[in-house]
């Protein structure tokens, strides 16, 4: 392989290596990032493993970058790439983009509300660049979106925040590329009927009246009757007519139910419902993104796509990226990328510890090992680590 052999016999737990560690040509072991541990090397053992293959070297950091809690160890059977341990480059890249993805969108709407213009092809295609960043970016881009308010205009940012995580549940679902567009675009556009009521209702600081709130549900229909107009397509057209439709009949305005909701729609009621929950609004704090998963997960009375709802929870986890968590290793985290396998045990970054080389510490959160106890606002997170400190 070209790169040193090391004994298994020479592994010594709680050690880092400088450079990845292989276990042959095509499987990476361990990161810099992940320390050897005992159930690793007994589990190698097990295998009939004698050797691994590295460039690099040991370094002996002990038990101060990651505390183990009783017994429990660290899961390295899903090795974990540099590039999850949150990469402060690519994060600020994507940030970036979406700072300017987030100034279009209020380009859009304001373009709308002084020239009664919305250009469908330069809409795709910006849409169509911000599918391929998710693609490529997925996990901080829904860290970004977990950061909080970026634009003191509350319709942008939740149009934007809903487009995001539209875009994540549509490839989870598997959506071609053409429909995945059109799905961002029906997002970006889904509360676009709003601009034609007095902004007092929907920028209000304030709980609204029952008079004003009967008001608020008649952007539905001017959406789609602006977006008809517009000659947009049918199907971004029904997702603003239809994305406060409810699974049980009991949304409007036609109380729609079951099948008879596009399925545009059904993406957007969930991760429209999600931000509602999670996203600050002018006359509420935003909940932590746990608490809105739970909300939603209980799915009272049958309002949601329960095939949307799976979605939303394989795509974020029940912790969602962004989310602050105490380990049971004692330590503060926040959860920077999903399990696949299991929505229940995300990747989650090490606040305050770096390994050897500088880079954030984290791990892959297990049912044998390390996992999550309970979840933590930012401040109480923050907090716990300067104590740790």
């Amino acid at each position: 392989m070209g790169m040193n052999s090391v004994p298994l016999k020479d592994l010594t737990p709680d050690n880092f290596y400088n450079a990845p560690v292989f276990l042959d040509e095509g499987y990476i072991l361990l990161t810099p990032e992940t320390p050897v541990t005992n159930s690793l090397i007994n589990r190698m053992a097990e295998w009939e493993f004698r050797q691994v293959f590295t460039d690099g070297y040991p370094v002996d950091v002990g038990a101060s970058t990651i505390e183990e809690a009783g017994d429990e160890e660290i899961e390295e059977s899903k090795p974990i790439t540099s590039q999850s341990a949150g990469d402060r480059e690519n994060l600020d890249k994507v940030a970036q983009f979406y700072e300017q993805f987030l100034k279009y969108v209020e380009l859009v709407y304001t373009r709308y509300v002084t020239k009664n213009e919305i250009i469908l092809k330069e809409l795709s295609d910006k849409v169509k660049t911000l599918c391929d960043v998710i693609g490529e970016n997925r996990r901080y881009i829904l860290r970004i979106l977990s950061a909080g308010t970026t634009s003191s205009n509350y319709l942008v940012n939740h149009s934007v925040r809903t487009t995001v995580l539209a875009i994540v549940l549509g490839s989870h679902l598997r959506l071609p590329p053409h429909r995945l567009i059109e799905l961002g675009v029906a997002s970006v556009l889904h509360e676009i009927g709003m601009v034609r009521l007095p902004p007092q209702l929907y920028m209000a600081g304030r709980q609204l009246t029952d008079t004003e709130r009967h008001s608020i549900t008649a952007h539905p229909i001017l959406g789609y009757n602006i977006l008809k107009e517009k000659q947009f397509p049918l199907a971004v057209s029904l997702s603003a007519l239809e994305h406060h439709e409810r699974m049980n009949g009991a949304g409007y305005p036609r109380g729609l139910s079951g099948d008879k909701i596009s399925v545009y729609a059904r993406i957007i009621a969930v991760v429209c419902s999600y931000d509602a929950v999670t996203g600050a609004r002018p006359f509420k704090e935003a909940k932590e993104g746990y608490e809105g998963m739970v909300d939603l997960l209980k799915n009272s009375g049958k309002q949601y796509d329960d095939t949307v709802i799976k979605a939303l929870v394989y795509s974020l986890s029940i912790y969602p990226i962004g989310s602050y968590v105490l380990l049971t290793n004692a330590k503060s985290g926040q959860v920077v990328d999903v399990n696949p396998d299991n929505p229940r045990y995300p990747v989650v970054l090490i606040l305050g510890s770096r390994t050897p080389d500088g880079k954030e510490t984290m791990l892959q959160t297990s049912e044998q090992g390390i996992r999550i106890l309970r979840p933590m606002t930012h401040v109480e997170a923050e907090e716990h680590r300067q104590a740790k400190d």
